[in-house]
């Protein structure tokens, strides 16, 4: 009997092992091999691993294919020495997987680490946006309405954009106040690090992890 094909969507973040990180920061990782038929819906994400965020990546392809179909070269693309190896990491991740299985192949390019910036900039080297969404992704003890203003920011892809929407500009103090409030709450907790080189401030920008 066959089995159904489940169909999974992704927003602006992709979590993966913290046993993975290294691998992703040393390109020895570019991609992510994900059971199912996984659609992300955006080009641009944000990697988390071990419950800090990695960095920012760019979708660079997607492929669909049954298991029995994997190749060593997507093995190697995962971070594998071999096929052998990366079906033994899928039969672990993945319990009961078979060769009949569809599997979705995610290949990124790490184009921004989280540990690149500047400490002493308002939001670590992160754009406001960024850090909007990286907040909104973790349980931090803000209030709704500030919960608001980040979605709003994420939202609009700019601390500007939002406050007009929030009724002026006068009301940009406001949401740096929010952001910055968040900055120290995701570092405190060592979700980010600082980084070595500073970004515009109005720059914009579950399944088993693998």
């Amino acid at each position: 009997m066959r089995r159904r094909v489940r169909r999974v969507y992704i927003g602006r973040h992709l979590m993966v092992k913290g046993e993975y990180v290294d691998a992703i920061l040393k390109g020895e990782k570019r991609a992510t091999i994900r059971l199912g038929i996984v659609i992300p819906k955006f080009r641009e994400i944000i990697l988390h691993g071990g419950g800090k965020v990695i960095g920012k990546a760019v979708i660079e392809e997607v492929k669909h294919k049954r298991v029995k179909d994997l190749t060593d070269n997507d093995a190697i693309a995962d971070g594998f020495s071999s096929r052998h190896e990366l079906m033994r990491e899928l039969i672990r991740c993945y319990p009961g997987i078979r060769k009949s299985d569809y599997v979705t192949i995610i290949r990124f390019k790490l184009v921004e680490k989280a540990t690149e910036g500047r400490e002493d900039t308002m939001y670590m080297g992160f754009s406001p946006v960024d850090i909007a969404r990286i907040a909104m992704r973790y349980s931090l003890p803000i209030g709704e309405g500030e919960r608001q203003i980040l979605e709003l920011v994420s939202r609009t892809g700019s601390i500007r954009r939002a406050a007009q929407e929030l009724g002026g500009l006068e009301k940009r103090r406001m949401i740096r106040r929010v952001l910055r409030k968040v900055v120290k709450l995701l570092a405190e907790r060592g979700i980010i690090r600082a980084p070595l080189e500073g970004r515009n401030e109005e720059a914009s920008g579950p399944l088993m992890n693998r």
